[in-house]
């Protein structure tokens, strides 16, 4: 694992300023308050608040799509399947929260990188549905709504960000399994 820089630091921290006060409500004077040092010194390591925005979303929709890419592509059951994407996120999203909230609720701010993000995140969805299509075709799922299975799953995945931070010492694989089970098997007794 390489150390981390000066740059990650500030990424790091301005992805915590981004969630607590929205993007557009930071500045590179709070990022820098945030960091001790002059406005001006953070623009030695970094050109702009785009850039960091960029440099948050774009890394985290990137593993996203490749990881979701390798989910699909393998010679595992869709159940399988399912719960990698699940262990996916929430590992994802237990390394970054900050990170996280940026991805959902920031993305629209992105400027010349934007039609990238969409292209990720178009093709992890696609991705996504893919394997619950196939899930149903081989029978190992029901045969319900490919698109409502699909806004349910990513509904509750994609706000793991919230839920998360709240929670001290999280077991990945134990929460994994249970959200998995809840996911994927429903609630009935």
């Amino acid at each position: 694992m390489k150390p981390e820089t000066r740059k990650d630091e500030i990424i790091k921290t301005a992805a915590k300023l981004f969630k607590e006060k929205g993007y557009s409500a930071v500045t590179m004077r709070d990022i820098a308050a945030a960091m001790g040092m002059k406005a001006a010194s953070l623009y030695n390591h970094i050109n702009s608040k785009q850039e960091i925005l960029k440099e948050i979303i774009i890394s985290l929709a990137e593993e996203f799509t490749n990881e979701m890419e390798l989910i699909k592509e393998s010679n595992n059951s869709c159940i399988e399947k399912l719960k990698q994407i699940v262990e996916l996120h929430i590992t994802i999203t237990s390394q970054n929260t900050f990170g996280m909230a940026s991805l959902n609720s920031d993305w629209m701010h992105l400027e010349e990188q934007l039609d990238y993000y969409l292209k990720l995140r178009i093709n992890y969805e696609e991705n996504f549905r893919s394997v619950l299509s196939s899930g149903i075709l081989n029978k190992e799922i029901s045969n319900k709504n490919t698109e409502v299975i699909l806004f349910s799953m990513l509904s509750t995945l994609r706000s793991l960000y919230i839920w998360i931070p709240s929670k001290e010492d999280i077991n990945i694989k134990k929460l994994s399994e249970q959200l998995s089970d809840i996911l994927i098997n429903g609630i009935n007794k």
